[in-house]
C-alpha cells in the first residue's frame, strides 16, 4: 500500500493534475451554453471524468516524449521521471489507465462524442512533438485545450455551429497566447536544443507583443459569442474580470527578468477560466 501511495503521489505530480483548472471550467462553460444553462449533473460528471482522464494522459505523454530534454533542463530537476520516482513503464501504464477512464466516460455520453473522440484527442497527442518542428507549437496547444469546451458543448447536445467555433477560438487564443509568454523563459535552452517557439523565432519582446494581441483577440471573441447568444450582463461582467486579469498579467511581465514567472503567476491565469465559468452559469439563473 505504501508503494501504491508513493506511485500515486508521483503520478499526480508528474501530470500536475491541478492544471485542469485551465480546461475543465471551459468544458463546463461549453455544456452550460449548449444546454441553455442546465446540462444536468450526469452529463457534467461524465464530462469531468472524461476530461480529467484525457488531460492526465496528455500531460503524461508530453513528459514521456520530452524526457530527454527534461532531464537536462534546469527547471525540471524535480520532475518525478527525472528524479527516478517514476519509470517510463510507470508512465505508459498510467497513460493506458487514463485512456480507459476517458473512453469509458465518453461512451456514457451521446454517441457523437465517441465518434469525434479521435479528432479531439489528436492535437494533444501531436503537441509534444511540435516544438521539434515549428514555432506554432503554441497554436497546437491552443487547439488541444479548445477541445475541452468543444467536448462539453457536444456532450450537452449542442451542434457544431458558429457559436461553438467562437467559444473554441476564444479559449484557444487565451491559452495559446499564455503559452507564448510561458515559453519565452526557455529561449536559451530551446536554442541550445534546437527547439522552436515564438520567442526563439521573433525574440521575447515581440513574443510578448503577439501574446498581448492574442489575448485581446480572445476577449473580443468571448464578447462576440455573448452577443450572438444574447447572454445577459452577468456574462459580460465575467469577461471584463477576465480581461482585467490578463491586463494585470501582462503589466507585470518583463522579458528581461523572468523572476515574476512563478507558480503563482502561472495559476493566476486560471482565474480567467473560473470567473468566466461562474458568470456564465450565473447568467442563466
Amino acid at each position: 500500500m505504501t508503494e501504491i501511495n508513493r506511485l500515486l503521489r508521483a503520478h499526480i505530480r508528474n501530470v500536475a493534475i491541478h492544471h485542469t483548472i485551465f480546461d475543465l471550467p471551459f468544458a463546463y462553460v461549453g455544456a452550460i451554453l449548449a444546454s441553455g444553462g442546465d446540462p444536468g449533473w450526469k452529463v457534467l460528471t461524465w464530462i469531468t471524468l472524461a476530461l480529467t482522464g484525457a488531460r492526465c494522459a496528455a500531460l503524461a505523454i508530453d513528459n514521456l516524449v520530452d524526457f530527454k530534454y527534461d532531464k537536462v533542463h534546469p527547471r525540471f530537476t524535480k520532475r518525478p521521471m527525472v528524479t527516478g520516482d517514476l519509470s517510463k513503464r510507470d508512465a505508459v501504464v498510467f497513460i493506458a489507465v487514463c485512456a480507459v477512464i476517458m473512453i469509458y466516460s465518453v461512451i456514457q455520453l451521446p454517441d457523437i462524442c465517441l465518434k469525434l473522440l479521435p479528432v479531439a484527442a489528436l492535437p494533444s497527442i501531436v503537441y509534444p512533438f511540435m516544438k521539434r518542428i515549428t514555432c506554432l507549437c503554441h497554436a497546437v496547444l491552443g487547439v488541444a485545450i479548445a477541445m475541452a469546451p468543444a467536448g462539453g458543448w457536444i456532450a450537452a447536445g449542442g451542434s457544431i455551429d458558429w457559436n461553438l467555433i467562437l467559444l473554441c477560438s476564444a479559449v484557444g487564443l487565451w491559452i495559446g497566447s499564455f503559452d507564448v509568454i510561458y515559453g519565452a523563459q526557455d529561449i536559451e535552452f530551446d536554442i541550445s536544443q534546437g527547439l522552436h517557439s515564438i520567442a526563439v523565432s521573433v525574440g521575447a519582446v515581440n513574443a510578448f507583443r503577439l501574446a498581448a494581441i492574442g489575448h485581446a483577440m480572445s476577449i473580443g471573441t468571448f464578447i462576440c459569442l455573448g452577443i450572438r447568444m444574447s447572454l445577459n450582463c452577468l456574462y459580460f461582467i465575467g469577461i471584463a474580470l477576465a480581461a482585467c486579469t490578463l491586463v494585470y498579467q501582462h503589466r507585470i511581465a518583463d522579458y528581461r527578468d523572468f523572476s515574476w514567472l512563478t507558480q503563482k503567476y502561472f495559476m493566476r491565469n486560471g482565474i480567467v477560466s473560473i470567473v468566466i465559468l461562474v458568470f456564465t452559469f450565473a447568467s442563466f439563473l
